[in-house]
């Protein structure tokens, strides 16, 4: 689509995986999987990262996406994703280019495919939403169950419907950094995906991973192992 544009933040300064956005994951930069996810979806008139590393950056470009010029801010542990996507917009119409549409793919997301992020812009036009935010079911583990321990390893409940059967229990369903989408303007005016009116769209779990430490790693290259079987 003309007037839509991916941006995949990724900043340099990971702290429980260095480097985490280039770590090789099955042979490429993680990166590198976002980037031609995005590519093959076909659905971009820009695929760009926004970065504060050179190192990032080159690698960026070496997969083909673009990077304006490295950002000065919204580049720590404390600074929302959102912010760097906007960052990125505000830049890129310093340069005389604009979007009605954004979709920020996280670069550590790397099982999600082309199909995720057409199925999910499919959804963002139907709905005629201004923000969609994409999702997975809990499976493996059910978060009814969760518990908070003090020092002496008492536990409380964190909900209170925690002692229902699982069958009397409603699913619930966690955020992922694989898919969201929002209306340009109308993400300059809330400032954050979760604006006004936002929706959730829920993927295959299995496709929903985001990369924290080097346990989600093994997890994601089991799965993707267990996916390249099926095929």
């Amino acid at each position: 689509m003309k007037d839509t544009v991916a941006i995949i933040p990724a900043r340099g300064g990971s702290k429980r995986i260095p480097k985490k956005n280039i770590l090789d994951f099955d042979g490429k930069p993680m990166l590198a999987w976002t980037i031609e996810a995005a590519k093959q979806s076909e659905l971009f008139e820009a695929i760009v990262v926004s970065t504060d590393s050179e190192e990032i950056a080159e690698q960026a470009l070496k997969y083909g996406a673009e990077v304006p010029g490295l950002r000065e801010s919204a580049a720590d542990d404390m600074s929302p994703v959102s912010e760097a996507t906007l960052a990125s917009l505000i830049q890129m119409e310093k340069q005389g280019r604009s979007f009605e549409t954004v979709v920020q793919l996280f670069a550590v997301c790397p099982l999600r495919t082309a199909h995720d992020i057409q199925l999910a812009y499919d959804a963002f036009q139907e709905k005629k939403v201004d923000f969609l935010i994409s999702c997975y079911k809990y499976v493996a583990m059910n978060p009814w169950w969760a518990v908070q321990l003090d020092p002496q390893g008492k536990a409380s409940w964190v909900f209170k419907d925690s002692m229902k059967r699982s069958q009397d229990l409603p699913h619930l369903f966690c955020p992922t950094g694989a898919t969201w989408i929002a209306n340009v303007e109308a993400l300059k005016r809330d400032k954050s995906f979760y604006g006004e009116g936002h929706i959730f769209w829920e993927m295959d779990w299995k496709r929903a991973i985001d990369i924290d430490t080097m346990d989600d790693v093994e997890m994601a290259l089991a799965l993707k192992a267990m996916a390249a079987k099926k095929h």
